[in-house]
């Protein structure tokens, strides 16, 4: 009698998201696909945001008239005019770009860094790893908001142009996210380093950097996706912060959505409710969309809920 062996799954079903997808069901997987579906158009938006938005971030005429200041949604300006004149629809969505550079540059920095650091720590072991869990614990108790203000007043040196905020504030974030990337691969590489294919490795003299990377660091990374859904969401609120002390970019040099709410402030007294709704729901809606996708993705890596929300799935 032939055996038969299990086939091997494709690469695009072994993919982080798309794996925990076809593992969800019931209200776990109508959360996930919520999230996704929230989390791309936003993309879809920063990416395409030249296409899609009919004026300039910093527009404030169009055919040789002017759009007028706290305008109400017309048929110009499909959702109103900022007090300082600009459109309010083109300012969210070039927004959206805006935050997706932030969250792109600050996990990108993040992630390296925390990867590297957990490798050394974890393997290595010793006076390296005391010294860099101590360091981490540090970083890590620190407030995030006001460590992003320092770091934008040194870097952007209150210029505040697009790439001076942007760079103030990935490098903020950066900071305040490496420990938490630190601890995931250290506790990971700890665990891996004692399997017995590393100690093979050693044995047949395999270098340290060819075992770092192709055995601990390929077995080490499977709780990343978690964690960088989840500090995405962080990432775009430190940028608002910002940008609502009066930290982040200014209008002239990008649209940003922290800082249209804090121009807008004066307005909700007035009855001029246009000019904060679209970019506070566009903040929430963003946050939201990439939490739940974070939080789905937390659940259904846990092989306690997978198998409970399975069981009651089969009922």
């Amino acid at each position: 009698m032939a055996v038969q062996t299990p086939q091997k799954k494709r690469w695009t079903e072994r993919l982080p998201v798309i794996s925990h997808l076809r593992q969800s069901v019931g209200l776990q997987r109508g959360m996930l696909i919520t999230g996704l579906v929230i989390t791309i158009f936003f993309i879809i938006i920063a990416i395409f945001a030249p296409v899609i938005a009919p004026y300039s971030w910093a527009q404030q005429a169009a055919d040789g008239m002017s759009f007028g200041t706290q305008q109400p949604p017309n048929a110009r300006n499909l959702l109103g005019t900022t007090v300082s004149g600009f459109d309010v629809l083109s300012r969210v969505i070039w927004g959206a770009q805006t935050a997706l550079l932030v969250i792109m540059a600050a996990i990108a920095c993040s992630i390296f860094l925390g990867i590297a650091l957990g490798l050394v720590s974890g393997y290595f072991g010793g006076w390296v790893d005391r010294l860099l869990v101590v360091v981490a614990d540090a970083i890590y108790a620190f407030p995030a908001l006001l460590l992003a203000i320092v770091m934008s007043i040194v870097i952007s040196r209150g210029q505040s142009t697009l790439a001076g905020g942007i760079m103030a504030t990935a490098i903020s974030i950066t900071v305040v996210f490496i420990p938490q990337y630190f601890r995931v691969i250290r506790s990971e590489v700890v665990r891996v380093r004692a399997e017995p294919f590393v100690d093979s490795a050693k044995v047949i003299g395999v270098p340290t950097g060819r075992i770092l990377l192709r055995h601990v660091l390929r077995n080490s990374t499977r709780s990343l996706p978690v964690v960088i859904t989840l500090n995405a969401s962080e990432a775009l609120l430190t940028l608002a912060g910002l940008g609502f002390l009066g930290f982040g970019i200014e209008a002239t040099a990008a649209a940003e959505w922290g800082y249209d709410l804090n121009r807008s402030v004066a307005d909700v007294t007035s009855g001029i409710w246009w000019t904060s709704v679209f970019p506070g729901v566009a903040i929430v809606l963003v946050v939201l969309g990439v939490t739940l996708v974070g939080e789905s993705l937390n659940d259904l890596a846990d092989p306690r809920l997978r198998t409970r929300r399975r069981a009651g799935g089969a009922k």
